[in-house]
C-alpha cells in the first residue's frame, strides 16, 4: 500500500517529517522534493569501488548550470526527511525524465526510520541547464507489514550534506 497525499500530510509530526514542508508540493500519492543548489563530482573520471576517491563541490547558479552527458553528479535534497514505521521511495519526475535526466535511477528504496538529506544520482543524457530549488524528484510512502527493525546504520543516517559512495571493503579485489 502507497501512501495517498492527504495521508502523507495527515503522518507528518508522527511518522513523517519533511523539513521545510510546502503542501503546494504535495501530490495525490507523493510528495515533490527539490534540489540543493550544491553539486559533487568525481575529480577521477575512472572509479575503483575499493578506493577513497576526491571530489569537487560545484555551486548552481540561479542562472542555471549546463550538466554535460555521460558524467555522474551528486546533489542533495532541500528538505530532509524523517521517517518511522513506513518505507520511503524516491523516484524522478517524469517531467524531468522527459528531458533526459535521471535522478537516483538506482538507489531509490529508503530504509524505515531512514533520517536526513537524500543524496541524488544525476545523470543526463544530452546536454540540459538545470536550477537550483526544481521539483526534482518525489519521495512517497509504502506500508511495510510484519516485524522489521529500523535503520540504525551510521552510514548515511543524519547526512547533511551530500554523501558520496562508501568502500566497498568487504571483496577481494
Amino acid at each position: 500500500m502507497i501512501l495517498s497525499g492527504k495521508e502523507i500530510e495527515k503522518k507528518l509530526g508522527t511518522d513523517i517529517s519533511i523539513e521545510p514542508f510546502d503542501a503546494k508540493q504535495l501530490n495525490p500519492n507523493s510528495y515533490n522534493l527539490r534540489l540543493h543548489d550544491e553539486l559533487l563530482v568525481y575529480d577521477n573520471t575512472i572509479l575503483d569501488m575499493k578506493t577513497e576517491h576526491k571530489t569537487a563541490m560545484i555551486r548552481i547558479p540561479k542562472s542555471g548550470l549546463l550538466l554535460e552527458p555521460n558524467k555522474l553528479y551528486l546533489g542533495r535534497t532541500v528538505e530532509y526527511t524523517k521517517t518511522q514505521n513506513y518505507v520511503p521511495m524516491l523516484e524522478g519526475r517524469s517531467s524531468i525524465g522527459r528531458l533526459g535526466m535521471f535522478i537516483h535511477v538506482t538507489a531509490g528504496f529508503g530504509d524505515v526510520g531512514f533520517e536526513g538529506y537524500w543524496t541524488l544520482e544525476i545523470f543526463v543524457i544530452q546536454p540540459l541547464i538545470i536550477y537550483p530549488n526544481i521539483d526534482v524528484c518525489q519521495i512517497y510512502y509504502h506500508a511495510i507489514e510484519g516485524e522489521f527493525e529500523t535503520y540504525t546504520s551510521g552510514k548515511y543516517q543524519k547526512n547533511n550534506s551530500i554523501q558520496p559512495s562508501y568502500l566497498f571493503k568487504d571483496f577481494e579485489k
